[in-house]
């Protein structure tokens, strides 16, 4: 089935509108705020801090923990049940994999970075809302990184591929293929690739090319909620 106009009037490269914010949790080492159309997320940063017990501390490099939880009356559709779930577990483990290409954990052994990722409201795209701010909130909790890792969903809707899904799209009849990618920018390297669905290989091509003009463009606006969060400290 061909998909000849998004739901949302949206080309197909074009992303839903951005605003990201640093330094939102006080308490936290590190914070951040994005929001990706209706899609909200908030990270939080706490360490590098003692691990205990001590048998799981590593004493080459710090371990990298994240969890992702959507609250219960976040989704555009049913009530989220509360609590760790199998999906959740998953993107935890999806988020650490995907952020700690770029990050020196070798700079601070035996202990361990906690990331906490709450999604508030979501309409797609909520595992690549997290990992994008859960990449500013490490930068604003001073972790060395190589680059910021930006991420953003794409899509196989029938005929078309399109940039930053949402959920209608998502649930479309006619056949979808959702791809979350996560890149650095600045050495190129893809540290998430993920597919739910069919594509060819040369519609994957596509996707790819196409999500890293979305993180050129996604970077940009984190780098920006930095700048604008060492401006307001000076």
């Amino acid at each position: 089935m061909n998909y000849d106009k998004r739901f949302d009037g949206r080309k197909p490269d074009e992303l839903r509108p951005i605003e990201a914010k640093v330094g939102i949790i006080p308490r936290a080492t590190g914070s951040a705020m994005l929001k990706v159309g209706k899609t909200h997320a908030v990270a939080a940063v706490y360490g590098p801090r003692e691990l205990y017990p001590q048998f799981l501390q590593d004493p080459q490099r710090a371990i990298l923990r994240c969890n992702y939880n959507m609250l219960a009356f976040s989704g555009s559709g049913e009530r989220v049940r509360p609590g760790p779930s199998r999906r959740s577990r998953e993107i935890s483990l999806v988020m650490e994999k995907a952020l700690t290409p770029v990050l020196d954990l070798e700079a601070f052994p035996s202990t361990v970075i906690d990331i906490f990722v709450e999604l508030i409201q979501t309409d797609a795209g909520t595992r690549c809302a997290g990992i994008t701010a859960a990449a500013m909130a490490l930068a604003d909790a001073g972790i060395p990184m190589k680059d910021l890792i930006s991420a953003v969903a794409i899509g196989r809707i029938g005929d078309k591929v399109v940039l930053d899904v949402t959920k209608e799209e998502e649930d479309f009849e006619g056949g979808m293929a959702d791809i979350p990618i996560a890149m650095s920018v600045r050495t190129g390297q893809v540290t998430l690739l993920q597919d739910d669905g069919e594509i060819t290989k040369e519609k994957l091509m596509e996707a790819l090319a196409l999500a890293k003009k979305g993180c050129e463009h996604i970077r940009t606006i984190q780098i920006q909620a930095l700048k604008d969060r060492y401006r307001e400290e000076v």
